[in-house]
C-alpha cells in the first residue's frame, strides 16, 4: 500500500467519530458504568515536571531527569516586557527540545517536541484517546484535550503542550485588554486631524 494513502486513511480514521457498542445485556452494572465514567482530569505533570512549579524547582526536576539535557543557566532566559521567563533544552531519547514558560514565577506552558525517528504522531494521539477521550478539537494540525484547568494538545510535526488555562486566559485577556486600549488612543489621536 502506498505511504501517503496509508497516512490518509489513519489520518480519516482519526476524524471518525468513535462510537461505543452498548454493553450487552447480562446485567453487568460495572459495565455499565465504565462506559458512563468521565475521562480522568488533564494531566498537568510529565514525569517530575509540573505545571505551577517555580523555576527552582524546574531547574532541580530537569537536572535530575536523563530524558533531558538541561545545562542550567545557559538554558534560561528572563523576558523583561512581563514577569516571564523561558527555559529551553535539549532532550535525549523520545524528545527532542523542551519548552517551559513562566509567569510571575510559575510554569504555565511545557512543550515537548518528540523525536519522530523514535515515536510517532498517532502512537502519542492514540495514547491520549484511550486515557482522556475524544478530543475537543480535532484539526490536520492539531488534537486539543482540555478541562477547565488544563490544555493538553498534539500539534503536528509531533509537538506535546501542556497549558494552565487559568493563567493562559488571563494573559490573553490582558493583551485584548492593552489591544483594545492602543486602538482607542490611535482612534483619538487620528481625531485629532
Amino acid at each position: 500500500m502506498n505511504k501517503s494513502i496509508f497516512f490518509l486513511l489513519i489520518f480519516f480514521f482519526c476524524l471518525a467519530p468513535v462510537s461505543r457498542a452498548p454493553a450487552q445485556e447480562t446485567g453487568d452494572d460495572a459495565e455499565m458504568e465504565a462506559l458512563d465514567e468521565p475521562p480522568p482530569p488533564m494531566p498537568r505533570q510529565f514525569r517530575e515536571l509540573a505545571l505551577g512549579m517555580s523555576l527552582d524547582d524546574l531547574r532541580d526536576a530537569l537536572v535530575r531527569d536523563g530524558l533531558f539535557n538541561f545545562r542550567g543557566e545557559r538554558d534560561v532566559s528572563f523576558l523583561p516586557v512581563r514577569q516571564e521567563a523561558l527555559v529551553e533544552t535539549t532532550g535525549s531519547s523520545f524528545i527532542r527540545r523542551a519548552h517551559f514558560q513562566l509567569f510571575e514565577g510559575e510554569v504555565f506552558i511545557m512543550s515537548f517536541t518528540l523525536d519522530p525517528r523514535l515515536v510517532d504522531h498517532y502512537s502519542v494521539f492514540t495514547a491520549l484517546v484511550n486515557r482522556y477521550g475524544q478530543p475537543l478539537t480535532l484539526n490536520p494540525t492539531e488534537a486539543v484535550w482540555e478541562d477547565d484547568y488544563t490544555v493538553v494538545s498534539i500539534e503536528r510535526p509531533l509537538t506535546v503542550k501542556y497549558i494552565d488555562r487559568a493563567v493562559f486566559d488571563r494573559l490573553r485577556e490582558e493583551a485584548r485588554t492593552q489591544e483594545a486600549w492602543e486602538t482607542l488612543l490611535r482612534e483619538e489621536f487620528l481625531a485629532e486631524f
